[in-house]
């Protein structure tokens, strides 16, 4: 990636970035509303569920991103997704026949950073591949 070509996807990254700013600093605010009691059912699942309005946003960001990128990266991002999907599902259903030996129960929060980190790790092996 040549320095242009790098500066052009910072730039298409910024949205990212702030998106997940907002995404935190949203995720804070609800559970620190949802700590000191939220009245009324209602009221409790908005605040419950505004985290995902960044979180939709942020998914938007990505897409523009990799739409940004050259069939190269594209190609990259594509197998680096391919082996997070594959590395997620046999990981959460390893763990799942575990749970029934005895492993404790985990909540479906794990998912998500669970397919991140593989993505970025599969991101670095596919780059190094293509070196």
């Amino acid at each position: 990636m040549n320095k242009r070509t790098a500066s052009l996807t910072l730039r298409r990254a910024i949205p990212c970035f702030v998106a997940f700013a907002a995404y935190v600093i949203v995720l804070v605010v609800s559970l620190r509303l949802l700590a000191h009691g939220v009245e009324g059912r209602a009221a409790e699942l908005a605040v419950s569920l505004s985290p995902v309005i960044p979180v939709i946003a942020l998914c938007f960001c990505i897409v523009r991103l990799i739409r940004g990128m050259d069939e190269m990266h594209r190609a990259i991002q594509l197998e680096a997704l391919s082996m997070s999907v594959a590395a997620t599902a046999l990981a959460t259903f390893s763990y799942g026949f575990l749970e029934n030996v005895g492993f404790p129960k985990v909540s479906l929060f794990v998912v998500l950073p669970l397919m991140c980190g593989f993505w970025a790790a599969g991101t670095v092996l596919a780059q190094w591949r293509y070196r």
